[in-house]
């Protein structure tokens, strides 16, 4: 069973039991959060697709951590102009564990295994 959803303006395809990386959302670590913006659920036997979105389609999971990701460098110069730039950046993450994937007409499935 998994999901896509939408957050922070990308598409990111989830499972129970997986942590994900997203931009970061205004949440404290060990809260619980529920995504509505579901794409697309699939279980073995039924895919329902959203136009935009899946009705009654919810994704749970608990805030594990908000971290940094890699630094992208940005350099950018002007030929014989004698001008350089050179800039990092640094994106801010939160860490997200998936518990629960849930929709109508499917199977509830929730990752039981990863919370001991």
């Amino acid at each position: 069973m998994y999901a896509v959803i939408e957050t922070g303006g990308k598409q990111i395809k989830v499972e129970p039991g997986q942590v994900v990386r997203v931009e970061k959302l205004p949440v404290t670590p060990g809260e619980v959060i529920t995504f509505d913006k579901v794409l697309l659920a699939r279980d073995d036997s039924l895919v329902l697709v959203g136009n935009p979105y899946v009705e009654g389609a919810t994704v749970t999971g608990l805030v594990v951590d908000h971290v940094k990701d890699k630094k992208v460098v940005i350099f950018k110069h002007k030929r014989r102009k004698n001008y350089r730039k050179k800039i990092g950046h640094r994106q801010l993450l939160t860490m997200i564990s998936i518990k629960s994937v849930d929709f109508p007409g499917g199977v509830s499935s929730e990752a039981s295994a990863l919370e001991q």
